[in-house]
C-alpha cells in the first residue's frame, strides 16, 4: 500500500533532514561587477571586502558617505527564511534580545529564558520597544498605563518588550 505525501511530510519532519531545512546562499560579490545570472532563490550578494571597510567607519563617517552595512539585510533574511521573531526583557542591569519562532504564545517565547516560565507562566506586561524608548523607563510606561497584560494566548509580536509573572 502506498503511502500517502501527509505520512512523508510527518515522516520527514521527525527525522529533520537537513535536505529538508531553508537554505540561503550568501555569495561574496564585487560590486561594480556584472551581475550573475540563474542566481538560486534566497540568495544575498554581499560585497564582502567593502562590508568590512565599512564595519570600520565611524557611524557619523558611514551616513556622510552613504555607506550602509550589508550584515544586518542578512541577518534579516535568515529570521525571515527560518520564522524567527525577536523579543526583548529588560530590566536596571541589561536588556536581552531573545530569539523565538514566529507566531509563539507567551508561555512559549518565556522558555527561550527559562522552562520554569513556559510552565509557571500567569501573565505578562507587553509594551513595543519604540514606545518604551519614548516613555524612557519601565515604571514610567507602568505610572502611564501603557503596559498591556496578557495572558496564555497572546501571540508575541517582533520587537516587544515583556517582563513575565510567574
Amino acid at each position: 500500500m502506498a503511502s500517502s505525501s501527509k505520512e512523508n511530510l510527518d515522516i520527514s519532519e521527525e527525522l529533520r533532514l537537513l535536505s529538508a531545512k531553508p537554505i540561503l546562499y550568501c555569495f561574496n560579490f564585487k560590486e561594480g561587477t556584472p551581475m550573475p545570472k540563474n542566481l538560486p532563490q534566497n540568495s544575498v550578494l554581499v560585497d564582502l571586502q567593502k562590508e568590512f571597510e565599512v564595519s570600520e567607519l565611524s557611524e557619523k563617517d558611514r551616513i556622510e558617505l552613504g555607506e550602509e552595512q550589508k550584515l544586518p539585510i542578512l541577518i534579516k533574511k535568515d529570521y525571515e527564511l527560518l520564522d524567527l521573531i525577536t523579543f526583548f526583557t529588560t530590566g536596571e542591569d541589561e536588556t536581552r534580545a531573545w530569539t523565538i519562532p514566529k507566531d509563539s504564545k507567551a508561555p512559549r517565547a518565556g522558555r527561550a529564558i527559562h522552562s520554569d516560565f513556559e510552565e509557571r507562566f500567569i501573565r505578562a506586561e507587553v509594551i513595543f520597544w519604540e514606545k518604551l524608548l519614548e516613555i524612557g523607563s519601565w515604571s514610567k510606561a507602568r505610572e502611564l498605563g501603557q503596559l498591556r497584560i496578557e495572558g496564555k494566548e497572546y501571540v508575541v509580536k517582533d520587537g516587544d518588550v515583556i517582563e513575565f509573572r510567574i
